[in-house]
């Protein structure tokens, strides 16, 4: 094995930084649908895989900016959540059921964006696409560096509403116990909703982040579902914070190990490190 070049591991470990801040954001709200929901929710990934081709959609037909797009995208996104949270509340949907329901609109919105965009690649074409700034010797791409930035933002900016206001206490509360909640006048119906919309906003702006950087194609809805699977259960459900630490951990994991050893072996890393977070938590559990 010949041992690469300091450059390139650092360009490596910049990579897995980006790439797993992006696993983070794509974890953010499949962990609080999950961790205060309960509903495992496999249509967050189609939802942001659709935020990326309607940010491709209006940035190439349209013309606008790829951040101006949010103000169309969230929206919309945020009222579909909250009708997906109302449908799931009305026929009473449970944990199990809600990974079956949430598969086949996964499915649907797969075969809708096929229809709309065919299932050829499409890469958007914008003003930061070929930005990039020089450190020393390691190059930063702007697209990536919005992606580590927003995902942090958000993290810490939910982490934070989540702890130190009314509201989030609220959400918590409703969260562990929602009986007990609704005692002390917490409306419960309502909370869910507001955070089901959310969740769906967040992944439209993973779809942004997606379109900046990554060529696009409806198949590769099901290749992120596994590693930001693990990106969450490591970071926790329901924690804000813990899928963009988890999703960092294996991004930088996996981009040394393509560099040390094979691209081949990097999808064995996120796994590898659930299952040993797993049995360390097994007598948690």
């Amino acid at each position: 094995m010949n041992f690469p070049s300091w450059t390139l591991l650092g360009q490596s470990l910049l990579s897995g930084i980006f790439i797993g801040s992006l696993y983070g954001l794509l974890g953010l709200g499949l962990s609080l649908s999950w961790g205060m929901l309960r509903q495992i929710n496999l249509a967050h990934f189609a939802l942001a895989f659709l935020g990326a081709y309607l940010t491709f959609q209006l940035t190439s037909v349209v013309g606008m900016d790829p951040l101006m797009t949010l103000a169309l995208i969230l929206p919309c996104f945020f009222a579909f959540g909250v009708l997906m949270q109302w449908l799931f509340s009305r026929f009473a949907i449970s944990p199990f059921n809600s990974l079956l329901v949430t598969f086949g609109i996964t499915v649907i919105i797969e075969s809708l964006i096929q229809w709309l965009w065919t299932a050829d690649y499409r890469r958007m074409d914008s003003v930061y696409a070929d930005m990039k700034f020089k450190v020393g010797t390691l190059y930063v791409p702007i697209p990536e560096l919005f992606t580590l930035l927003i995902a942090i933002l958000l993290s810490l900016s939910t982490w934070a509403l989540l702890r130190y206001t009314d509201l989030g206490r609220a959400l918590r509360a409703s969260a562990e116990d929602g009986q007990i909640a609704a005692a002390f006048g917490v409306n419960e119906k309502k909370l869910a909703l507001l955070l089901s919309g959310f969740s769906a906003a967040f992944a439209g702006v993973a779809g942004l982040c997606l379109a900046l950087s990554y060529t696009l194609s409806p198949s590769q809805i099901y290749a992120w579902i596994g590693v930001v699977f693990a990106a969450v259960m490591i970071g926790g459900l329901g924690n804000p914070i813990g899928p963009l630490v988890a999703g960092i951990v294996i991004g930088v994991a996996e981009a040394i190990t393509m560099a040390l050893i094979s691209p081949a072996w990097a999808p064995l890393v996120s796994f590898s490190l659930l299952i040993i977070v797993l049995l360390t938590r097994a007598d948690k559990i």
